[in-house]
């Protein structure tokens, strides 16, 4: 068992944050290769019971301890892509995107990357991740095995894309589901790992690809489901052309069995009343890319209207069209869509509610509610410690902070990776600064 004391955030189960300035974190193995939170709240009222003579007590003064981030879409194989210019998404990909992506059956390239991601991931705090990786299957096994050596908990998933796309890129039908059943049978429920069944998007799979990812769907509930939906208007349009029989863009998934739960549908942009119901009846989520909808133009979640259909949303990066790792520029981009956005009434959204849509909103969109995301007993012991002084501008903020929101807030508006002191990851083998 190792004890640790700092302040301490986490979050009750009706998403409110709960904050001990003077904290204690209990943690210790469960038996199964796994270290859990056996305790965690104030110091004083804790101590006697855990901080007990001959446990080793880790004091981190002037730090917070938080749970770590969950990062709800993500492409693996767009990290040296990040930055890059164009007019929109669709002329970024096939500018960008689709040629670097074919480097991707190179395995010992695939693996050169998927090493450098991890690295970002962890010195960023994120620790939880749902990834794309390209058509190759060896893109998904590399980024999968580094995972498993670093003891991430991460659902990824080869890319489904057999139109519409260059040479290098493209896949097979036939080959492409084949290819899909058996990395499932390969890595879904390997220690901390997930698969995701991976149609780029409608656009570049046939409807019979789209078929068979259902089918598979179907025979593997507990595998998640992951492709993007209504970003971007040009897209919008050129799947009503190919799909001209679907009510909606994202009608087209519901048509092949893709839309359930588990299933995680990214931007969610320019979607209707409707399409938001058939989100929350059939349990689908949506994974919301602020800094790339800003990056590529594409336009604006809309909040209010989602918090009104009742539909569940976590944050994500999107990089590499989202243009940062960090979850303090995601949060911060997701405050300032839900205030100039598009929609009708402007979204204020709280500094608490920011921070619980990185981290236990996000694991609960996933269905890893209780599981990571949080510090409540029980959870995996995933977290980060952050410096509220790692800047002199932060450091002069956060020193004038006189409650909750305003601590967090300014976190969120000035901080960055130099904010994430270290990184703890859960499995008891590997629980060690990262």
């Amino acid at each position: 068992m190792q004890i640790y004391r700092s302040a301490l955030l986490l979050f009750a189960h009706d998403g409110s944050a709960q904050y001990d300035a003077d904290g204690l974190l209990a943690v210790g193995p469960d038996g199964q290769g796994c270290a859990r939170v056996l305790a965690a709240g104030d110091w004083h009222s804790l101590a006697p019971a855990w901080a007990l003579p001959g446990v080793a007590v880790t004091h981190w003064p002037d730090r917070i301890i938080a749970p770590g981030f969950v990062d709800m879409h993500i492409h693996y194989p767009q990290t040296d892509v990040i930055g890059a210019p164009a007019d929109g998404l669709l002329p970024w990909l096939e500018t960008y995107t689709f040629p670097h992506e074919q480097r991707f059956a190179d395995p010992a390239y695939a693996q050169e990357v998927a090493t450098f991601f991890i690295d970002e991931l962890l010195r960023n705090g994120v620790t939880t991740a749902l990834a794309f990786a390209t058509s190759h299957p060896a893109s998904a096994h590399a980024l999968l095995q580094e995972a498993q050596r670093r003891s991430l908990r991460l659902i990824a998933g080869k890319v489904l894309q057999d139109r519409n796309s260059p040479d290098g890129v493209r896949d097979t039908t036939e080959q492409g589901l084949l290819d899909t059943e058996a990395l499932i049978q390969r890595w879904h429920g390997v220690g901390r790992l997930g698969y995701a069944i991976t149609p780029r998007f409608a656009p570049t799979s046939t409807p019979a690809q789209l078929q068979g990812a259902g089918e598979l769907a179907a025979r593997h509930p507990s595998v998640w489901v992951q492709a993007h939906v209504a970003e971007n208007l040009d897209e919008v349009r050129w799947v009503h052309t190919l799909f001209p029989k679907a009510r909606s863009y994202l009608d087209v998934y519901a048509s092949f069995g893709l839309l359930r739960e588990r299933a995680v549908y990214a931007h969610c942009i320019h979607l209707d009343a409707q399409d938001r119901a058939l989100m929350r009846e059939r349990g689908a989520v949506a994974a919301v890319c602020p800094t790339s909808n800003l990056f590529l133009g594409s336009g604006f979640f809309d909040f209010v209207a989602a918090d009104q259909a009742h539909m569940a949303y976590g944050l994500a990066s999107d990089v590499g069209g989202g243009s940062s790792f960090s979850p303090f520029h995601t949060m911060l981009a997701a405050y300032t869509v839900g205030r100039e956005g598009h929609s009708k009434t402007a979204c204020t959204l709280a500094p608490q509610r920011l921070w619980w849509l990185h981290t236990a909103g996000a694991a609960k969109a996933l269905g890893l509610d209780g599981v990571v995301g949080n510090l409540q007993p029980g959870c995996e012991a995933d977290f980060v410690v952050l410096n509220p002084q790692a800047t002199p501008l932060l450091a002069r903020k956060t020193r004038q902070a006189n409650s909750l929101d305003e601590l967090l807030f300014a976190l969120i508006v000035l901080g960055d990776d130099r904010v994430v002191e270290q990184t703890v990851i859960s499995q008891a083998k590997y629980a060690a600064c990262v």
